[in-house]
């Protein structure tokens, strides 16, 4: 085998080096995309889960607030705790920095036990610069930064934002933990600076050796507001909100693999064809059936070895060049603002390696099998084997019915595997299906074009060998199925936000001081202020946004709590269905789709597991004295009267009426602010006088940031398409693959048929005539190819919108059908295989296929 390796096919693969290099790019492509997604992706990860460790450090258990903070009379009682070795407090929160040159940039600030830290988080140990005071640690407004944060704040002093203010601070040192910019400060100046005395955002605590932890947290009693975590919660949550991104975006990445595995079907097939009476003549002379099969394996597998091994390669090289350019987000936003070093993986690149190659083998599989049945004795006489039955097409059916069954199967630790091998099925059902189809499709064309020689002769072949003309548009249909189904799915989902944003966005200006939700605890508007902006000229009418988090599960990240006025709920927000009405003494609450999924929140029951965090809420409140507005209710019922779609949260989003929530909690700052114009005001007078009031108050009127709604829909619909910028590459991909496919199917196909043409040249037909014959053949192959595949990617995105995404990002969407788009794209890839057989039918109409009938006198 290794002689023939070496000597017959090793000199077809040279002879034709250009067709052969294309099945090996077509699988370095796939295994390229697939492996570099997976990189970025882990080095990511593995950048943050660093980070957090840097800055959670290393104890046994962690403290964590539900929301915002607890009161530090906590610490007291877990410190002096017999089977407590050591317990250090921590404040924690994020804020905004403004350099003396003017520039904001977001900073989680850190307030930390100087004394204790360093045994538990060596990283935010403060070191004090050069010359400094010997109590610089303590020093009110002094901050250590670290690198990050060095490098954009590059002075000596520095402001931090809280509310409208901006405090005075100074950089005293550094710290050495890595990840986003970070201040560290002694924690009692943190609680002063911030006013946030007598509270805590954690207390990390080292256990006694032998202690036990459930025990440990039982003797507790822990109050409302206050959850126990393992050290690497913080990194899991992140891991489970980027999961589902991650595995969607590398089945995309693989669909180029799964074409590709079609281009190497269609290059071996050539080579199987035009080696046919090679092939022969080596059975003749003792070769066997299985060992002609063996080594066209062999030859697929060397394909794929090689591509596979350039995949890696290529694949390193895109993340490289990935994370360098954009960091470790490919447009999901998860890991915005890591800019992680390249993470490089044996184990990955073996498993994507062997992917390539078993992907070649597959594509490989029924050439090598065409050349195990060559009727050696016909096949030396120009004869060949019989043309190929298709699949029976129960076998198809039975194929799509195991597919819908499994897309009715829940998810799999999170994942859609159900739905992927769904849809896995529904294209080998679809593909195998072919033979019948096509004979359906031109069984009923047959009797109109019974009159005109050359479509006759078109339709004919098409009925009489459907079996080759499957084979020849079967990578066509797996491309354009995919391609379908994607473009169905993000115009589903693109539709869908647009109407989403469209209810949400009202109002004709909003003004914020934050631009993520992750800074709403510090950076806020005071009621003062709020009141004034609700007097000014050019303003008609006023609605507060209150957004905070809420911690109701330690293994999933937190969920927002949004406090809104929601007198009209059907018109102020996009509800899927019909607001239900509320039992007395009950609050409602409306609830989004993941919430229903995730904690169980569904319409019409009460929602337990939030009414404990609303003590943590009022206890958080009571620290801010500047919004208090009165004591809380106590045990309130929250009442799911709702269901709402929100495109922004993917795990979870509470909203709840502003006067409830303000009557629960006494909190009354706002993080939003909806301006609607009075007749004849202006966007940039009003905008000036906001400024001028935010001056007038608290000295900062440059902190106010506008957008009417127009903006941000569009900054919306911009980060959509970003964020989806992968798939359209990858759709592309998948799609040129697919089209060359055709051309070597075609090229095949051509080849074996020389003497056919031949023949038709003696019989009259003029080269012109073989080329429309030809054309013609490709037109009627491709358009059988394009409606299936048409309709294997509207099954498919079925599956996509309805399961997979429901499954994966816990929201469902409005199937959108893209008409237009669709039948232009099934018009180009007909257009792209007439033309494709056309130029593969000018070597068959030539003098060599004329003299090729001679072979059998």
């Amino acid at each position: 085998m290794l002689a023939l390796l070496s000597t017959f096919s090793w000199q077809e693969l040279l002879h034709h080096k250009w067709r052969n290099a294309a099945a090996v790019v077509a699988v370095m492509l796939g295994v390229a995309l697939a492996f570099s997604v997976q990189l970025i992706n882990a080095s990511a990860l593995a950048e943050f889960s660093q980070a957090v460790r840097s800055v959670n450090g290393q104890p046994d258990l962690e403290l964590r607030a539900v929301r915002g903070g607890f009161d530090e009379a906590v610490y007291a009682r877990v410190a002096n705790h017999p089977q407590v070795a050591l317990a250090s407090p921590v404040l924690e929160f994020s804020t905004y920095a403004v350099a003396p040159g003017g520039q904001r940039m977001a900073l989680r600030v850190v307030g930390v036990d100087a004394l204790v830290v360093a045994a538990l988080a060596p990283a935010l140990m403060p070191v004090p610069a050069a010359g400094a005071e010997r109590l610089a640690l303590l020093a009110p407004g002094a901050v250590f930064l670290n690198a990050a944060a060095r490098q954009s704040l590059p002075g000596e002093r520095l402001q931090l934002q809280s509310g409208l203010q901006l405090l005075d601070a100074r950089v005293a040192g550094s710290v050495s933990a890595g990840g986003a910019a970070l201040a560290v400060m002694d924690i009692g100046a943190a609680q002063e600076l911030f006013g946030r005395l007598g509270q805590l955002s954690r207390i990390d605590i080292r256990l006694q050796a032998g202690a036990d932890r459930a025990a440990f947290i039982g003797s507790l009693q822990l109050p409302a507001g206050i959850t126990a975590t393992e050290p690497g919660d913080d990194a899991q949550r992140v891991s489970n909100l980027s999961r589902a991104y991650r595995v969607n975006l590398t089945v995309l990445a693989l669909v180029a693999l799964f074409t590709g595995a079609f281009l190497v079907f269609s290059v071996l097939s050539l080579s199987v064809a035009k080696r046919a009476q090679q092939f022969a003549l080596l059975g003749v002379l003792g070769l066997t059936g299985r060992e002609r099969l063996r080594l066209v394996l062999w030859e697929s597998a060397l394909l794929g070895t090689v591509g596979s091994v350039a995949g890696i390669a290529l694949g390193t090289a895109l993340a490289a060049l990935a994370l360098r350019v954009l960091g470790g987000d490919l447009g999901g936003g998860y890991f915005s603002g890591v800019a992680p070093a390249l993470q490089w993986n044996a184990g990955a690149a073996a498993v994507y390696g062997l992917l390539g190659v078993a992907a070649a083998l597959v594509g490989g599989w029924w050439p090598a099998r065409a050349a195990q049945k060559l009727p050696p004795a016909q096949t030396l006489k120009g004869l060949g084997a019989p043309p190929a039955g298709g699949t029976p097409y129960r076998l198809s059916l039975l194929l799509m019915a195991a597919a819908g069954l499994l897309a009715l199967t829940p998810p799999v630790f999170g994942i859609a595997l159900g739905a992927y091998l769904s849809v896995g099925l529904l294209l080998v059902g679809g593909i195998s299906a072919l033979p019948w189809l096509i004979a359906l499709l031109y069984d009923r064309i047959a009797p109109h074009v019974s009159r005109r020689l050359l479509p006759l002769l078109a339709v004919e072949r098409a009925r009489r060998v459907r079996g080759s003309a499957a084979v020849a548009v079967s990578g066509v249909v797996a491309s354009l199925s995919l391609a379908v189904a994607l473009t169905v799915m993000v115009a589903s989902f693109r539709d869908s936000v647009t109407h989403w944003l469209d209810v949400v966005l009202p109002a004709d200006l909003y003004v914020r001081t934050a631009s993520t939700s992750a800074a709403s605890d510090t950076v806020f508007f005071s009621p003062a202020f709020v009141q004034a902006l609700a007097q000014l000229p050019g303003v008609a009418r006023l609605s507060t946004l209150r957004v905070t988090s809420l911690l109701l599960d330690p293994d999933q990240p937190a969920v927002a709590l949004i406090a809104r006025d929601l007198q009209d709920p059907a018109g102020s927000l996009p509800l899927v269905g019909s607001p239900l009405p509320v039992p007395a003494g009950h609050v409602a609450i409306y609830v989004s789709e993941p919430m229903v999924d995730l904690y169980g929140a569904r319409p019409g029951t009460v929602f337990t597991r939030i009414s404990g965090s609303f003590e943590a809420l009022a206890l958080d409140a009571r620290a801010q004295a500047a919004t208090n507005s009165g004591a809380p209710q106590a045990n309130p019922k929250f009442y799911v009267a709702g269901v709402w779609r929100d495109y922004a949260r993917q795990f979870g989003a509470i909203a709840m009426d502003r006067r409830d929530f303000e009557a629960l909690t006494g909190d009354q700052r706002v993080n939003d602010l909806a301006l609607w114009r009075a007749p004849g005001a202006g966007d940039a007078q009003l905008q000036q006088a906001v400024r001028a009031l935010a001056q007038a108050q608290s000295g900062s009127g440059e902190l106010i940031e506008f957008a009417s709604s127009g903006q941000i829909r569009a900054t919306s619909l911009r980060i959509f398409d970003r964020s989806f910028a992968v798939t359209y590459w990858l759709q592309a991909v998948a799609i040129a693959i697919g089209l060359f496919g055709v051309a070597a199917s075609f090229s095949a196909q051509v080849l074996a048929r020389r003497k056919e043409f031949g023949l038709l040249a003696h019989l009259g037909l003029t080269r012109r005539q073989i080329l429309t014959l030809v054309a013609g053949e490709g037109a009627a192959w491709t358009l059988a190819g394009a409606l299936a595949g048409l309709g294997l990617g509207l099954a498919v995105s079925l599956v996509l919108v309805h399961v997979v995404n429901p499954q994966s990002f816990h929201w469902t969407m409005d199937l959108a059908l893209p008409w237009a788009r669709l039948l232009a794209l099934c018009a180009a890839v007909i257009l792209a295989g007439t033309v494709t057989a056309w130029l593969a039918g000018r070597a068959a109409a030539g003098r060599d296929a004329v003299l090729a009938v001679k072979e059998d006198w």
